[in-house]
């Protein structure tokens, strides 16, 4: 009676009495899944109860698509694809030396969460360029696993208040964890950029201030050595471009007079500026 029930299900199944393509391809997917989770299971058998490290090598190999695949996930976040692959080979090799053959549950159900784990706790403590604290890591990743639940589920980017909601903290919160998505890698200044630039180029320019900055500092050293009345002359002279009779009938004292004034009060300037530059006056 079960044969003959199976096959009148079989038959509505079909298609003007044959499979559909896409039903021949689904259940080739399942039947190679149920295969795929048989041999597993005999593998682990086969290692936990029986020791066969042969076994352990076999399923370690039938497991690796499942690490590229989870290794995907996190693929574009700064680290290059091989290395998150090598991160989750080690988690899959704690899954597998872990798992409980006796609770009677599929493998999945425990390597992945174990996989998953190791890649996450390689971002989490290693794969930062810069120190962010640990529970903003912890919320930045997971941020990222909600961006494309709610994108999928929303149509559309979702806002930082829905992610603040969905993940039940501050808007804040979210807005930091966001930007220390940034902080996986840092960049060269020596980068090249469009139109051949490099960063550095575009990051600062010139000060035309930055090459008078010394000769400021000896030209105060010079004026602190003059009295008032020579300082006043040499500003008059320097700084207003007045000539010397006119500083004379502004000072009220003849030409000949400044002239002096004047030659005296560079020769101290001159000295006490070859001190304060330590006698280099080249």
């Amino acid at each position: 009676m079960s044969q003959v029930m199976a096959e009148r299900e079989s038959s509505e199944r079909r298609v003007g009495g044959r499979w559909s393509r896409g039903q021949v391809a689904e259940r080739g997917l399942d039947e190679a899944a149920a295969l795929h989770r048989r041999t597993v299971d005999q593998l682990l058998l086969a290692y936990h109860r029986d020791g066969n490290r042969a076994a352990r090598e076999q399923l370690l190999v039938e497991l690796m698509p499942l690490v590229r695949s989870l290794a995907g996930r996190y693929a574009g976040r700064g680290e290059p694809l091989e290395d998150l692959v090598q991160v989750g080979a080690l988690g899959l090799i704690k899954a597998v030396d872990r798992f409980d053959v006796a609770r009677g549950v599929e493998f999945t159900s425990y390597g992945v969460p174990t996989i998953v784990g190791e890649i996450r706790r390689h971002f989490r403590d290693r794969a930062w360029a810069m120190h962010v604290p640990r529970r903003v890591k912890e919320l930045s990743v997971r941020l990222s696993r909600v961006l494309d639940e709610l994108t999928t589920s929303l149509g559309r980017s979702p806002t930082i208040a829905e992610l603040a909601e969905f993940t039940a903290v501050e808007e804040e919160d979210v807005i930091d964890a966001l930007d220390a998505a940034h902080a996986f890698s840092t960049r060269s200044l020596d980068i090249p950029l469009s139109g051949g630039d490099q960063l550095t180029e575009r990051l600062a320019g010139a000060d035309p201030g930055y090459d008078g900055v010394e000769d400021r500092w000896l030209l105060a050293a010079g004026l602190d050595a003059l009295d008032p009345r020579a300082r006043k002359i040499v500003e008059l002279r320097f700084f207003e471009e007045k000539t010397q009779s006119q500083i004379a009938a502004e000072l009220g004292i003849s030409q000949m007079h400044v002239s002096r004034l004047l030659r005296s009060a560079l020769q101290a300037m001159r000295s006490s500026i070859d001190e304060a530059a330590g006698g280099d006056d080249g």
